[in-house]
């Protein structure tokens, strides 16, 4: 009797066994649905989410980024919105299943919680950015147990600019993905098919943010605040839009300084013509230099923007000063009290003057003779002992025996219109040359 029960015992076994290998086997038949398929390679006997997959060594997770879209608040922004998809691969043996299946991979979209992903973080990046939709993500797993999971993200990244050459600095943006709790010798990231740029989508769009270079490194070990994790870099580095900033600060800005040096062709006493001029160009730079710097980053150290408001204000300034020195020189009282009449010697009227009004053809004789002086010592006037006992003055030509020579002071009009010609030449030059250094040195900062 107990050996027929031992008998039936054993048979039933392997019936059971037979009955279990059968069903394994039907779940992979054509007919079956991707979700019997994931319920069944998912259940608790056989899957555990709360341990690694059993690889041998450490499980290698490969990593992709495609870049769909970039944007910044404004030019002047150090904030950079970057929209990506992430891929994600490794390989788990518990996954695979028979070919016996008509799919090719198996759509895991609604087990995502049942499955193990790898819990991977993004450091050095800035903020997320809230998604006006929920976060789309996809979850695939092939015959091999190969799983990819793609999601898409949306950060906000803090960027390190050079503020100092603004608006010529080039901004670089930072961030890494990193395992949370898993060490180097669990898992190790890496970048797919070894790529050391970003692929890009074909409708990559952008909104202030001009990409000119990207890599994909692994993670320097000071980039890391934990040394003994797997981590890969992204690097985004970004250009400004130079067109910008020369349409909007820098040729206006150029078209206003020398708008003031104009004054310096204008008659000495052309009050307010000059006056006009040089209060007009002052308050538009104002006005213009005000309204931009309201959109720039504060920082306390020296900016190119701030160099290149300070001098140009300076040259419109000096040149509003030149003309108030200018009126002031001019406006003197000569020395001989003589009035400068245009077109006319200073220094014959003077000489008439001190004469006074003789006979007519003295005064031709005088004229003839100041004709020829002036060529040889037009303002010299000489002291003389042979007209008495008094010594007394005469021009250096009228045959006295000379004692002391004295040169007349120049007319103050002379010397009013003498400033406006050098200024004609030396704050034109001086502000070219302040060009050529800005926007030669300012570029280029490493040259220094």
């Amino acid at each position: 009797m107990l050996a027929q029960l031992a008998g039936l015992a054993a048979l039933w076994f392997v019936m059971w066994q037979v009955s279990a290998l059968s069903d394994t086997l039907d779940i992979f038949d054509d007919g079956k649905s991707d979700k019997e398929i994931l319920d069944n390679l998912l259940t608790n006997t056989r899957y555990d989410k709360r341990l690694l997959p059993p690889v041998s060594g450490t499980l290698t997770v490969n990593m992709s980024v495609l870049l769909l879209s970039l944007a910044s608040p404004d030019e002047s922004s150090l904030k950079y919105e970057v929209e990506f998809l992430l891929q994600q691969q490794w390989l788990d043996p518990r996954l695979q299943y028979s070919n016996n299946s008509r799919y090719d991979f198996l759509n895991a979209i609604h087990h995502h919680s049942d499955l193990w992903l790898p819990d991977t973080y993004f450091i050095m990046h800035g903020d997320f950015k809230d998604p006006l939709i929920p976060v789309h993500f996809a979850l695939r797993i092939f015959r091999n147990g190969t799983v990819n999971y793609l999601m898409r993200r949306h950060l906000i990244l803090s960027c390190q600019g050079h503020i100092a050459t603004f608006p010529f600095d080039d901004p670089q943006c930072s961030f890494a993905m990193e395992s949370i709790s898993y060490e180097q010798n669990q898992i190790r990231y890496v970048w797919k098919n070894d790529e050391d740029t970003l692929r890009t989508s074909p409708s990559l769009t952008s909104l202030n943010a001009y990409l000119i270079k990207n890599s994909t490194i692994p993670c320097p070990t000071k980039a890391s605040w934990r040394g003994n994790y797997s981590c890969l870099k992204v690097d985004l580095i970004f250009t400004r839009d130079r067109a910008f900033y020369f349409t909007t600060v820098f040729i206006p800005g150029i078209i206003l300084v020398t708008s003031s040096f104009i004054t310096f062709w204008l008659e000495w006493n052309a009050v307010p013509a000059r006056v006009m001029i040089g209060v007009t160009t002052m308050l538009n730079f104002f006005t213009t230099s005000n309204g931009f710097r309201s959109t720039l980053p504060v920082v306390s150290n020296l900016t190119a923007m701030n160099v290149w408001d300070g001098v140009c204000m300076c040259f419109i300034y000096a040149s509003l000063l030149e003309f108030v020195a200018v009126n002031y020189v001019g406006r003197k009282r000569p020395l001989h009290n003589v009035v400068y009449r245009p077109g006319e010697n200073p220094v014959t009227q003077a000489r008439h003057a001190m004469r006074g009004s003789g006979a007519a053809s003295g005064s031709s004789a005088e004229n003839a003779g100041d004709k020829k002086e002036g060529s040889t010592a037009p303002s010299e006037i000489v002291s003389c002992t042979n007209c008495g006992p008094n010594p007394c003055t005469h021009p250096a030509n009228n045959g006295c025996v000379t004692e002391v020579r004295k040169r007349e002071p120049p007319h103050p009009i002379r010397v009013a219109k003498t400033i406006d010609v050098i200024a004609r030449i030396t704050f034109p030059a001086s502000y070219a040359m302040f060009l050529v250094f800005f926007f030669y040195y300012y570029p280029n900062p490493g040259s220094d």
